[in-house]
């Protein structure tokens, strides 16, 4: 029940810390905090992300879906606020940064789905 939940987790956690590795200006200090980060970035996109993304439709319908790499760099920009020991240097890295950290993290899942 809990199996699935937890993996993603500990995918995304690990798609931060690649993502550290590939991007300067991303700084993450150890796995434990990859992991917390991967925990309130799970949480924001499952609570927050589909409020904001609706009243962010007119202007994401305006810019043919690009705003919504806006908004995910602005959670990822928020989660590195929160969490102590992740560090983004600014905006157009916590965007590069969320859209890294999905490509990773989509490309492992659908390994691991297999």
């Amino acid at each position: 029940m809990f199996k699935k939940p937890i993996i993603k987790l500990l995918v995304t956690a690990l798609a931060l810390f690649l993502a550290e590795k590939l991007i300067p200006g991303i700084e993450i200090v150890d796995f434990w905090v990859a992991l917390w980060a991967a925990f309130i970035l799970g949480i924001l996109n499952f609570t927050v992300k589909p409020i904001v993304s609706i009243l962010a439709l007119p202007i994401t319908f305006l810019t043919l879906g690009l705003f919504t790499f806006v908004i995910n760099g602005l959670f990822f920009l928020l989660v590195s606020h929160l969490i102590d020991g992740f560090i983004v240097d600014g905006f157009f890295t916590a965007i590069l940064g969320s859209i890294v950290t999905s490509i990773i993290s989509s490309v492992i899942n659908s390994l691991i789905d297999k």
